[in-house]
């Protein structure tokens, strides 16, 4: 969602310059209403400048667009800066109540298992959700002689199950990015 609404908005951002730098070269060559000649001149006439201040809406419709594009921008800043992943997870405990585990300590505890598996060289983990249904995504890095195949089937039987029932949770949901460790080629002699 976030790198979705990031192109949205530097695609419009492109889009206001674009068009704004062509309204000024459009003015400046005399395609719209006269050309600009010289140092003196000035882009907007006194007659456009002030053509709307004597209507009762100018003001406010001024007022108002500016208002959204702020709210916009500042939703927008608010977005990149919060950080998505569980803090808290809900487990049941034993005595008919609720523990809190920590998000962090249950990532790092799958990533350290996901890296005990054959063909594993690296892996982290970040809990999504809600506390109640969280689910998980990890990347992990391959080494060159890891089957694919093999690794995911170990992560889900061994790794996620673990976790899933030492938490509690009757589902947990993962979502793997596999890559390649880049290694050197073997000397042969």
């Amino acid at each position: 969602m976030r790198a979705t609404v990031n192109r949205v908005v530097l695609v419009l951002t492109g889009l206001a310059l674009v068009l704004s730098g062509a309204v000024v070269l459009c003015s400046a060559t005399g395609l719209l209403h006269r050309p600009y000649t010289g140092r003196d001149d000035v882009l907007l006439s006194e007659g456009d400048r002030t053509r709307y201040e004597g209507t009762s809406w100018w003001w406010p419709v001024v007022i108002g667009v500016l208002a959204l594009i702020v709210l916009c921008a500042l939703w927008w800043l608010l977005a990149q800066v919060r950080d998505r992943r569980l803090r808290r997870l809900a487990v049941d405990a034993d005595d008919d109540g609720m523990a809190l585990l920590r998000g962090r300590a249950l990532e790092e505890i799958i990533a350290a298992d996901a890296e005990q598996l054959h063909g594993v060289d690296h892996a982290t983990t970040a809990l999504m959700g809600t506390p109640t249904a969280p689910r998980a995504r990890l990347q992990l890095a391959l080494s060159p002689n890891a089957v694919p195949g093999d690794v995911l089937a170990e992560l889900d039987s061994a790794v996620l199950d673990r976790a899933r029932v030492s938490a509690g949770l009757p589902l947990l949901p993962a979502e793997a990015r596999l890559r390649a460790v880049s290694h050197r080629a073997a000397r042969v002699s």
